[in-house]
């Protein structure tokens, strides 16, 4: 399976920020146990590309590993040689999506307005997250005019109004600290309710 088919097929990309690198590992394997099997390590996180490229090498026959947060073309260039599969974006930066595209790997550049979002996608994206997603009537509107465009709604997704993301037509979603909130003290307690959320949020994009 693709990496682009992957993220169409499980929708839910786990955000990780500011997470304590020693336990990265457990929380990602506390999300593959609910079902999350795309995981974003922002490049603005300690150790980043250390991090990412322990991900892939550990867990890469089961989790997508990719870099989010990724700025320029530089950030881009690190994070390939670190093994991530896929680049996302909070803004349109041409270079960074033609290095995704060089490299083989799925390019997610981040816009908010229907400009922006036509820009990144003749430009090579292959989805456009929509960032911030203020809500599912922004998303349900933009894409009367733009549904051929694959969008990805991110920042604010939670587990009461993702239903609601789900129905516009988006294609995936970028959840943050409403999946992996990185203020937690990470015990078993907490890896079992990541493991329960990442379920219920699996549950929730599911084909009825």
């Amino acid at each position: 399976m693709s990496v682009l088919s992957k993220i169409l097929e499980y929708k839910i990309v786990a955000i990780l920020r500011g997470m304590q690198s020693k336990d990265i590992l457990s929380i990602v394997n506390a999300l593959n146990n609910g079902g999350v099997k795309i995981v974003e390590v922002t490049l603005n996180s300690k150790d980043a590309l250390s991090v990412i490229e322990n991900l892939t090498h550990t867990l890469g026959d089961d989790i997508l590993i990719g870099a989010g947060t990724v700025l320029n073309a530089a950030d881009a260039k690190n994070a390939i040689n670190a093994g991530a599969k896929f680049l996302i974006s909070p803004s349109i930066d041409i270079n960074v999506i033609k290095a995704a595209k060089d490299a083989g790997l799925v390019s997610i550049p981040g816009a908010f307005t229907p400009t922006e979002i036509l820009t990144a996608f003749t430009n090579g994206a292959d989805v456009v997250k929509i960032f911030p997603a203020l809500n599912s009537e922004y998303i349900k509107n933009i894409l009367a005019p733009l549904n051929h465009i694959p969008v990805m709604p991110t920042g604010g997704i939670n587990l009461e109004n993702i239903k609601a993301f789900n129905k516009t037509g988006a294609v995936a979603f970028g959840v943050g600290s409403s999946l992996v909130n990185n203020k937690a003290n990470i015990n078993e307690v907490y890896l079992q309710d990541i493991t329960a959320n990442a379920r219920k949020f699996i549950e929730a994009v599911a084909p009825n």
